[in-house]
């Protein structure tokens, strides 16, 4: 049977001890890593009232438009792959190395970091919950980070797909997706994170994908079954300890459920030659 896709999703309610972990393993960030770019921004700069206006157009492209570009310039004004490194520690993200000579969107991470990352973003305390747990679980919190979650949550209507699929609920939602072929192997890689409903914190990674829709399907079906097993009214803390399947759990089952993926044209993202997937 032909391999359909890999993924990897965890997902958090901070204060709650609530939990979900499937798959697992090293992925790609794409586009995702812009909110790592900006997050090491404000730690540079001591928050957004640190950030020239300039700075600020970049960060806001880079989230709201997944602007590559914009993006491009925050690598360099952070100070390229040992700046955001440095971030990374500061963070307390352990998991997750930058890509380097300017190939962002090759940084290399986890599920778990990416919820760890949610966490500093949306002011959550970090000790709660299995994918906070680790060496990362001390660092201290995000200067700036209500105006990044802000901006994660005014990202254009045709790049919102992925963990929105979960339901706003009463909180809306907030997130930064990620999307691209690998020149390699001509599969796609595809990937969602941010907060859903009144805090839930999600991060679906995957790759492997033949089509970017397919791929998107599998990202959503996921978040739903992460958030569907963390929330309150179906389990309870105790029975959300972390489900990991296997160390890159196949994707098939819950594409089996899942819907099309979004129409429409949207800004690519970086891939690893260096050329934009539209």
């Amino acid at each position: 049977m032909e391999r359909r896709g890999r993924l990897a999703v965890a997902a958090v309610v901070p204060g709650t001890g609530a939990a979900a972990v499937r798959g697992g393993g090293l992925f790609v960030t794409a586009s995702t890593v812009k909110v790592d770019l900006v997050a090491a921004l404000l730690l540079r700069h001591g928050g957004e009232g640190g950030l020239t206006d300039g700075q600020r157009e970049l960060a806001e492209l880079s989230i709201v438009r997944s602007d590559n570009a914009a993006a491009s310039e925050l690598y360099l004004l952070v100070g390229g792959a040992d700046g955001l490194d440095a971030a990374y520690r500061a963070l307390g993200l352990v998991e997750t190395v930058a890509g380097r000579d300017g190939y962002w969107g090759l940084t290399r991470t986890t599920a778990g970091d990416r919820v760890r990352l949610l966490r500093r973003v949306f002011g959550a305390p970090v000790g709660a919950g299995p994918a906070a747990a680790g060496p990362g679980a001390a660092a201290g919190a995000l200067p700036g980070r209500e105006w990044l979650a802000a901006l994660m949550g005014r990202v254009v209507a045709e790049q919102a797909w992925g963990v929105s699929a979960a339901g706003g609920g009463g909180g809306g939602v907030r997130l930064k997706n990620g999307w691209l072929p690998r020149s390699a192997t001509g599969r796609w890689v595809v990937n969602s994170t941010g907060a859903v409903g009144a805090g839930t914190l999600v991060a679906v990674l995957s790759d492997g994908w033949r089509e970017r829709a397919e791929g998107v399907a599998a990202v959503e079906a996921a978040a739903r079954w992460a958030v569907t097993s963390v929330t309150p009214a179906t389990v309870t803390p105790a029975t959300v300890t972390p489900a990991t399947v296997t160390p890159a759990a196949s994707a098939t089952a819950l594409t089996a459920t899942a819907g099309r993926g979004p129409g429409g044209r949207d800004t690519g993202d970086w891939g690893p030659d260096g050329s934009t997937a539209q």
